[in-house]
């Protein structure tokens, strides 16, 4: 037996031994310890049951002695004792599955540290101390003692995850809290090597994201108890939602008014229902809504097919099905590039007669529109056409005005993308296109994790990186970074708020909930989400990504049939709440076979400390000082606004109920008041000559194709490779002088 084993063996001899009445303790100090100073029972939702003090455990030493064994990796001393270093320890732990290379004697050694692993009372097994996301059931006790180290007690109801709970447990019982923390999921990733069919692959992943689910509940919870220790108070929580078979429970001012609106009014149902039947109107609307909109439509669905709520990609889409399905009218709840899209799609289509309507007669805006609609915009794509030699493709995002597509799209080829498609876009352009220069935008933040994806991309096997891009491997994802480039100078206001603030207090509070992120994040929101997406726990992706996940989840849970409370960090605009609990009760209430396990989903709003707002002076507490809430609205000043911090989109606010009331009563009679509502046709040229509304459309087609075959128009391709440099150059210029007039 190779000598990595042997230490690991006589380590951990000392740990799992048997006795006939086994004790929680630690080995290396051999009289008996008093009971801990702090004790804590882990919650996933602080609102549910917050830490409380249980009955101390007496604890003993072990009848057994602690073993000392050579390694040569230690430093200082040949004798390798309990009081080992946490890293030395997960060190040989490494060497040891690693030194096994048959899966079955991989399998053995876990159930037998199962088999040695101490008893774990079944008065403390339940949902508070479950760990989240691990596909059998774990569950996690954690305490901090008088000598400031950290104790714990886990159990599972698999052998095999019982075993690495076992090693886990074995590596960082005893250890002091700054140890505990220091530990990286990535440091664990060498483990994965514990999968029975000894490679990575679905099966396998699952297992390790046990090693990385258990060790984030472990850091939660010593953060969480050396607070309680220090006597700092613990952080308020972020607002959230909580959805169960009996209801949904709100939890903050913010979640409060969210939920005023998921039972909407039956006579407002009723009226819109009326008024879209008689007159023909289809709707389709953004998942962003207002509460009070969404609620509406989501209970009028029911009541009326023609009403689609969604991202922004399948809005056009579902206009055109109405249009065939007979409506003669499409109002969009969206910004304006959402209605232009629908407009110049249904004229695409043969469906010139059908009106579109908008639900403001002012501007309804978009902070990424606006900033590919600059000079500075044209200035960035002057470049792609000026600077390099070799072929150019301009992948757009979605979300930008359709003149903007037409204007760009004579400068430098162009295709648009979403969120949800923007990888697999960029890539398939690098496969297919030799010596390709992508130049994406307008979203900063969209553009810099695109590449951050790449370099992490950079450091996987050739297996993992064919199963995203079966066309790519490490050579070519490292060939193509250094031409790939993104605009500096676009943010959408609302995914800018997920900055350091709102990461820091996830991290403190957060860590171990299931984190979804929207593509357009900063860094360090989506580097989180990613982390969590790598042990099972998050996604990163489009609105229809995140909730598709959340929906998977609950599924997951539902089929174990077992009491479980599922918690998501919502990294997006809070609209979506109102689609993710209408998706979460529809599941809850139709799986009758799992009546006896009571799930619960709580959806949690980060919010800024930006968006609290002074209420007024009557709200005085006993000290005099201002008290403080989270107020949702469209209101200048107000939380949530233009001037606000949390995740509502302004502009998507301006899409009122009344304004879609007003707009059905009006039609189709009396659209002469409603003629700043409509949707135009745009008759204006590009400075090519040629009609913005036939321009424009043509990125967005080319992304339909790619969507339907995978694979880059072959139109769009002879574009990239005959596009002239000059000549884009001077469209370059016309185009920001218009811009410029404008």
């Amino acid at each position: 037996m190779d000598t990595a084993t042997l230490s690991m063996r006589a380590l951990s001899s000392s740990f799992f031994c048997n006795s006939s009445n086994p004790k929680f303790t630690h080995i290396s100090n051999p009289k008996p310890i008093s009971p801990p100073i702090v004790r804590y029972v882990y919650s996933q939702n602080p609102h549910l049951n917050s830490r409380h003090p249980l009955k101390p455990i007496s604890r003993t030493s072990f009848s057994c002695s602690a073993v000392t064994s050579h390694h040569p990796n230690t430093s200082g001393s040949d004798n390798l004792t309990a009081a080992t270093t946490t890293k030395a320890k997960l060190q040989l732990l490494i060497q040891e599955f690693q030194s096994l290379t048959d899966p079955v004697d991989r399998v053995k050694r876990l159930l037998h540290y199962a088999e040695l692993l101490l008893p774990f009372g079944d008065s403390l097994k339940n949902t508070d101390s479950r760990v989240p996301g691990c596909t059998a059931q774990v569950w996690l006790h954690v305490e901090l003692d008088d000598d400031n180290r950290l104790r714990f007690l886990a159990d599972s109801d698999s052998e095999i995850t019982k075993g690495f709970c076992a090693c886990l447990v074995w590596v960082l019982d005893g250890a002091t809290p700054e140890e505990v923390l220091a530990v990286k999921t990535e440091d664990l990733g060498a483990l994965s090597v514990v999968g029975l069919n000894g490679r990575r692959s679905g099966h396998s992943s699952s297992r390790a994201n046990t090693w990385h689910n258990v060790l984030m509940s472990m850091q939660k919870r010593t953060k969480a108890l050396v607070a309680e220790r220090d006597g700092k108070p613990r952080g308020e929580p972020f607002p959230s939602l909580i959805v169960s078979a009996e209801g949904i429970q709100a939890k903050g001012s913010y979640a409060e008014a969210q939920a005023r609106f998921l039972l909407p009014d039956e006579v407002k149902i009723q009226e819109l229902v009326n008024l879209l039947e008689e007159k023909k109107i289809g709707v389709v609307a953004h998942f962003y809504m207002d509460p009070e909109v969404q609620g509406v439509l989501t209970a009028a669905q029911k009541l009326w097919p023609h009403i689609h709520i969604s991202d922004s990609l399948v809005m056009a889409d579902s206009a055109v099905k109405m249009a065939k399905a007979g409506c003669k009218f499409i109002t969009v709840l969206g910004v304006d590039f959402m209605s232009e899209n629908v407009r110049a799609i249904l004229d695409q289509a043969g469906f010139p007669e059908v009106g579109v309507y908008r639900m403001s007669n002012e501007q309804i805006g978009c902070s990424l529109a606006d900033a590919a609609a600059s000079p500075g915009y044209m200035d960035y794509l002057s470049s792609a056409a000026a600077s390099v030699s070799s072929p150019s493709l301009h992948v757009v995002y979605i979300n930008t005005s359709l003149e903007t597509k037409a204007y760009t799209h004579e400068i430098v080829p162009t295709i648009t993308c979403t969120s949800s498609n923007v990888v697999q876009t960029i890539l398939q352009a690098f496969a297919e296109v030799p010596n390709l220069n992508v130049w994406y935008g307008p979203d900063t933040y969209m553009g810099a994790n695109i590449m951050e994806l790449f370099r992490q991309m950079t450091v996987m096997s050739d297996e993992e990186i064919a199963s995203i891009h079966p066309k790519h491997n490490r050579h070519s994802i490292k060939s193509l970074i250094p031409r790939l480039h993104y605009f500096q100078d676009g943010t959408c206001i609302v995914h800018h708020l997920f900055g350091h603030e709102v990461v820091g207090k996830i991290n403190e509070m957060y860590c171990d909930a299931f984190l979804t992120a929207h593509f357009e994040v900063p860094g360090e929101m989506f580097s989180l989400a990613m982390e969590a997406k790598r042990r099972g726990m998050g996604v990163v992706g489009s609105t229809q990504n995140i909730l598709d996940f959340i929906k998977e989840r609950l599924q997951e849970a539902l089929d174990r049939n077992v009491d479980d409370h599922l918690q998501f960090v919502l990294g997006t605009e809070s609209g979506m709440v109102t689609s993710i609990v209408s998706a979460v009760r529809k599941l809850l209430g139709s799986v009758k076979s799992h009546e006896g396990a009571k799930v619960s989903v709580e959806i949690v709003f980060p919010v800024s400390s930006e968006s609290i707002t002074r209420t007024p002076s009557s709200s005085l507490g006993e000290a005099g000082d201002l008290k403080f809430s989270v107020i949702p609205g469209v209101a200048s000043g107000e939380g949530c606004s233009l001037h606000g911090g949390c995740a509502s989109c302004p502009y998507m606010k301006m899409n009122s109920l009344e304004s879609l009331l007003k707009v059905c009563r009006s039609l189709p009679h009396d659209t002469n008041n409603l003629s700043a509502y409509e949707a135009a046709r745009f008759s204006l040229k590009t400075p090519n000559g040629k009609l913005i509304a036939d321009v424009g459309c043509e990125p967005i087609l080319h992304m339909r194709h790619f969507q339907a075959t995978k694979r880059l128009p072959e139109k769009l391709i002879q574009q990239i490779l005959h596009s002239g440099g000059n000549g884009n150059v001077l469209a370059c210029g016309a185009v920001k002088e218009q811009l410029q007039w404008k």
